[in-house]
């Protein structure tokens, strides 16, 4: 069968750099950090103290009281970012058949805050016999986001939530490419939200030595491919793309950001929490996007990588990129926004995808900021540009953006200029 095309026709953010996505892109561009001591619980006893939290967000400003007390502030943040690309999208929602349009949106862990609450409150108060509240389930579970963005809306295509760690919401992506192109909708919701600065969150990854502990010195802490590198800083929020297929698109003159032509997905098979030392995974994931898009190494001007700033991972990512692009390489721009928004977990991919976006829209790349000094004892090749501290003006053909989960989970999703 023909497949359909896809694009984008909607964007939208809430992140440790913005209420919205135009803020968040500005802040990127400018190089700022989201990072700051750690509000939303007492971490004063925490190895790691900071983290990239979303500032200032009251969700009585986006929610009726009595709809606060059903969302966890996952679900929250991501229906925040839902709402505005659903907007930007500009549909005439009388005339949108509402049947074929879907949500695949995701989260990597979920309603954590939620279940802490609830269980650490069953056990502080075990004599008074269980009292959970009826929400606990539905607030706690990574795929209700998804339902709450299509009970608002009247959506009822394809729903659910893909959960593979850290590639969660680009898998979202993924599949919503591939329900449009399969004709399976004519519009998908896609995206992921999330919200771990807790202390069950932060405690976690600080046992497993994830986490950056520069805490004298938070917005310098996430420095990926920089010799001092100790780990990245947790983030969270939401971000959303609206995924179109292109005649539907084209029919109702909607605004188009940018064609998605490719996404890949590959295993590392390795170990549970390190990517493999040679960036095999990483390797397959972005040749099999390449050639689910049907291009070529040298078509892709820009690299959103993964770059969470840890010793090992920054590595493998590198040497995969030059056995991937080989000389091409060389001309291609690479940066990694986690230097500035943290690590957003299951909507990183997400978020990372919707700056990928506006990289090729706006012909700009986005920089790694915090960058020191080279790694001597590392393979990292520093003849590639990873645009340090500074965005670069160039033309951004197409990008390619990718996420690696815990659990050896890799996706990489492709973007380029539309031309009809």
């Amino acid at each position: 069968m023909e497949l359909k095309r896809v694009v984008v026709t909607g964007l939208g953010a809430i992140s440790p750099l913005g209420s919205t996505l135009p803020e968040t892109w500005e802040a990127v561009l400018n190089g700022k950090s989201g990072a700051g001591p750690i509000t939303l619980f007492d971490a004063s006893k925490f190895k790691t103290q900071f983290a990239c939290e979303v500032k200032g967000f009251d969700p009585l400003k986006h929610f009726e009281r009595k709809e606060v007390r059903k969302y966890d502030r996952y679900a929250q943040l991501g229906i925040v970012a839902a709402k505005e690309a659903i907007e930007d999208a500009g549909f005439d929602m009388e005339k949108l058949d509402t049947d074929e349009v879907g949500v695949v949106f995701s989260a990597g862990i979920g309603g954590i805050a939620t279940f802490e609450q609830e269980v650490g409150s069953y056990y502080c108060n075990q004599e008074l016999g269980p009292k959970f509240n009826p929400f606990f389930i539905p607030k706690m579970i990574a795929d209700i986001c998804a339902g709450h963005i299509s009970m608002m809306y009247g959506f009822r295509g394809p729903n659910y939530s893909t959960v593979s760690a850290c590639a969660s919401s680009t898998n979202s992506i993924i599949d919503a490419f591939n329900l449009i192109r399969l004709g399976k909708a004519n519009v998908i919701v896609s995206g992921g939200s999330e919200a771990s600065i807790t202390p069950g969150g932060v405690g976690g990854f600080n046992s497993m030595q994830a986490l950056s502990t520069r805490n004298d010195d938070p917005t310098k802490a996430s420095r990926p491919f920089s010799a001092s590198r100790d780990g990245f800083v947790m983030g969270e929020g939401g971000a959303c793309l609206i995924l179109e297929e292109m005649e539907h698109a084209i029919a109702r003159g909607a605004k188009i950001y940018c064609e998605v032509v490719g996404g890949g997905m590959s295993a590392d098979a390795y170990h549970l929490t390190a990517t493999h030392p040679d960036g095999l995974g990483a390797k397959l994931v972005m040749q099999r996007a390449l050639k689910d898009a049907g291009l070529k190494p040298e078509d892709i001007d820009y690299i959103n990588v993964h770059g969470t700033s840890t010793p090992v991972g920054d590595i493998s990512e590198s040497k995969a990129i030059k056995a991937v692009f080989g000389e091409h390489a060389y001309d291609l721009n690479i940066s990694s926004t986690k230097s500035m928004t943290g690590h957003l977990l299951g909507a990183a991919g997400a978020l990372e995808a919707a700056i990928s976006v506006l990289s090729v829209q706006n012909d700009i790349v986005p920089p790694t900021i915090n960058f020191t000094e080279g790694d001597e004892d590392a393979d990292i090749d520093y003849k590639l540009n990873y645009t340090f501290n500074k965005a670069q003006k160039r033309t951004v053909r197409a990008a390619l953006s990718n996420t690696f989960g815990f659990g050896g989970h890799n996706a990489s999703v492709i973007v380029k200029k539309f031309n009809k």
